[in-house]
């Protein structure tokens, strides 16, 4: 889920080229949807700060994606506050595992978040009596963060299940939050156009496909309205449905 700092130095673009943007900003994704929920350590993310201001120009700016950061936060067993201290800004979705029906919350110094909400109202955005999703977010905060490891510990279940079975798994089986890509073995019953179909008729299970190039891949999420009988039901039926010789 990483880039390689000097390939992200390579694409710097200063404002000597009308060709292109002078670059002002770099954001990371933390966890790497795309990735399988792959975590980008402290470690990586100074490392990208410090290149960016020192070796670019002080002023740029480093953003956190931070849609599943608590998410990023549990696997690595660091607070988030540590975890984004070099970045200038992160967005948080309270929704992402955590319970919430809806809400995001963008941290930022004080002028940050100022020019924020100006930049929302032009774009029509705002809403009025927000604080029962304030309330609902708060309480997603509160009580459904430390049980992530649980869904952590589904996905692995389900993505190790799945690759020994003959599966394929972009790394091999190992997950490090609550995302998991899964491809179908070459001997499957079902076309990759069939399963999430066949799946939700037949076994009542939903789920997306149609992610990598050509559409190989299908997206697993655990979260805390998945159990462990669920997980054990989804691994039984996608192996079944897929690997049983009728």
């Amino acid at each position: 889920g990483t880039l390689d700092v000097h390939s992200i130095r390579d694409f710097y673009r200063n404002d000597d080229d009308d060709h292109f943007a002078k670059t002002k900003l770099i954001c990371l994704e933390n966890t790497h949807n795309m990735m399988g929920g792959a975590t980008l350590t402290k470690e990586y993310i100074d490392s990208v700060s410090n290149m960016a201001k020192t070796e670019l120009d002080p002023k740029i700016k480093l953003h956190i994606d931070g849609a599943r950061i608590f998410h990023a936060s549990t696997s690595l067993g660091i607070d988030i506050k540590d975890l984004c201290h070099s970045a200038d800004s992160v967005s948080i979705c309270l929704s992402k595992g955590l319970g919430a029906p809806l809400g995001s919350v963008l941290v930022g110094d004080k002028e940050f978040i100022r020019i924020a909400k100006r930049a929302r109202k032009r774009c029509g955005g705002g809403m009025r009596q927000v604080g029962v999703v304030a309330c609902m977010g708060m309480f997603a905060i509160q009580n459904n963060v430390e049980r992530l490891e649980e869904d952590h510990e589904r996905a692995k279940r389900l993505a190790t299940s799945l690759y020994e079975a003959g599966f394929y798994q972009p790394q091999d089986g190992k997950v490090q939050s609550n995302i998991v890509y899964f491809g179908l073995p070459q001997n499957s019953n079902v076309s990759k156009e069939e399963l999430c179909l066949r799946l939700r008729e037949d076994y009542g299970i939903l789920f997306g496909g149609g992610y990598n190039k050509g559409g190989e891949l299908f997206r697993l999420v655990t979260h805390k309205n998945v159990d462990d009988e669920d997980i054990d039901r989804a691994i039984e039926s996608i192996i079944n449905l897929c690997l049983s010789r009728k």
